[in-house]
């Protein structure tokens, strides 16, 4: 059987050519536009030496030529290997090594590590968006995209042959690289987006990057495939981006819990107007109880929350409605998404809160494997189900909350602590902008909890004030002890927190 993925872009083409499919700033591509592109850039691949099944490292902000290199290169039947734009050299370099890349295509920003990188892994193709910096010797990206129109391209690819290889952020060890199918992608794309209805009168604002998997599947996949609208922004600042959704009537906005903490911030000062909006979707991390009310509030835009990892394509449960949804969890799972909660011995536990255990999942998008680690592949699908590494229960209704990472787990004197409860009432404090709890080594207990904490601009707060605040609020065992306070909390491209750099080394 022939799937490409990149078919969605040929299909909305031939539906809506003159539709807007990508606006940035003063720019607007059309489908027809992106699709001519695209195919320009997979026929200059090919002519390159690209071969169906071959990487290609595509390492740019949310600008258009992400979106075409992306379809470009699955045109061509390449695999395409997104990767963080702030890497550096070596990291650059691993991705490069272990996915078997021989082609690069960078941004002129950050080239030079590229280029280091490209060395290294023995890269022959470094194609540079923009200008590069001396001495690196990039070929322009211009001309994978000039010249005549080489006609229609769409290398045969089978459903399970893969489509992205994503690499994990890499907080518990080396990134992996989770391989993803054409079929496994484009049900990611089609099942969420008619979930919320998406429409080809949508406009979706894009702040989260193209090469995490949250905003490349659930955003772009899903968009091009219904046929909407894509507003690009190249790096998140909340005034800018209430902005554009005020410039362009932004419909649908997809974020991480920071971006909502920060637009809640920033709203009052940004004098929009912001009644297109007719839905927020939040995933990457866990999302406080107390931010979701605010921003209902605020905004008024119910926020429907999901949970997905890269290994499952992105989304894997989600609230689908607000008349249907369950606020404070993630929803249920997915149509072809089977959920399971395993204790500590891989056994199937039942529904309620007191039935706390690991989330386990299968269905068509959950990825093939971790490219060249078989190790990894078969520890990730122990006993037929993929781990997720995730602490979580599923109530009597069927809706999934996620409790804590198992890797976060504070256990304090034999009792355990998860993270998430703490911040929860850290949160609900009005002085506290972001909060991260995290365990510490210590010789009586084996490990005590701490917290660190970013105040809201404007106010204060003392840490005898915060710990007397949660000691109120949750059992003894499980406030915080020290609280730390930063002006901001590390975080990654995304948005989500690093805990790994808070815990002392």
């Amino acid at each position: 059987m022939d799937f490409n993925l990149a078919v969605m872009l040929r299909e909305s083409a031939r539906r809506t050519p003159d539709k807007t499919a990508v606006i940035l700033g003063d720019v607007r591509l059309s489908y027809t536009q992106l699709d001519e592109l695209s195919d320009r850039l997979a026929a200059s691949l090919t002519a390159a030496g690209l071969a169906p099944g071959d990487r290609v490292g595509l390492q740019l902000p949310n600008i258009p030529p992400f979106v075409i290199s992306y379809f470009g290169i699955l045109k061509a039947g390449g695999v395409v290997v997104p990767m963080n734009v702030l890497l550096k050299a070596p990291e650059i370099a691993f991705q490069l090594e272990n996915s078997g890349a021989r082609t690069l295509i960078t941004y002129g920003g950050f080239a030079d590590e590229a280029a280091k990188a490209a060395e290294a892994a023995k890269v022959t193709q470094l194609y540079v968006v923009g200008e590069a910096p001396a001495p690196v010797n990039g070929i322009p990206f211009e001309t994978l995209v000039d010249g005549d129109s080489p006609g229609p391209q769409l290398a045969a690819r089978g459903p399970a042959d893969p489509a992205v290889i994503i690499y994990t952020s890499g907080t518990t060890g080396t990134p992996k690289g989770a391989v993803l199918s054409h079929i496994g992608l484009y049900m990611n794309a089609d099942i969420p987006g008619r979930l919320f209805d998406y429409s080809p009168d949508d406009v979706t604002l894009v702040a989260l990057p193209l090469f995490h998997v949250f905003a490349l599947s659930s955003i772009m996949n899903a968009c091009v495939l219904m046929g909407g609208t894509m507003t690009l922004v190249p790096r998140f600042d909340p005034i800018a981006v209430l902005q554009i959704m005020d410039r362009d009537r932004v419909t649908v906005f997809m974020g991480v819990p920071t971006m909502y903490i920060a637009l809640l911030q920033a709203i009052d000062a940004a004098k929009v107007d912001l009644t297109s909006l007719r839905a927020a979707v939040s995933g990457g991390a866990a999302i406080p109880a107390e931010v979701i009310d605010a921003f209902e509030t605020r905004f008024g835009v119910a926020i429907l929350e999901g949970y997905g990892l890269s290994e499952s394509s992105s989304t894997a449960t989600f609230n689908i409605s607000v008349s249907e949804r369950k606020v404070y969890s993630v929803g249920k799972p997915i149509w072809g998404t089977s959920l399971q909660i395993w204790d500590d011995d891989s056994r199937p536990l039942p529904r309620g809160p007191e039935h706390v255990g690991e989330v386990v999942l299968r269905g068509m998008n959950i990825m093939i494997g971790y490219h060249d680690n078989p190790e990894a592949t078969a520890k990730a699908f122990a006993g037929g189900w993929f781990h997720t590494g995730d602490v979580g229960y599923v109530d009597e209704d069927g809706f999934l909350f996620i409790v804590d990472r198992i890797k976060d787990l504070i256990i304090r004197g034999g009792y355990n602590v998860y993270p998430r409860e703490v911040e929860e009432v850290l949160y609900a404090h009005p002085a506290v902008a972001e909060a991260a709890v995290i365990g510490v080594p210590d010789p009586k207990w084996g490990e005590e909890v701490a917290a660190v904490v970013a105040v809201k601009p404007g106010h204060t707060v003392t840490e005898a004030e915060l710990i007397e605040f949660v000691k109120e609020r949750a059992a003894a065992y499980k406030y915080p002890r020290t609280i730390e306070f930063r002006d901001t909390l590390p975080k990654n491209a995304t948005g989500k927190i690093l805990k790994k750099e808070l815990r002392p080394s």
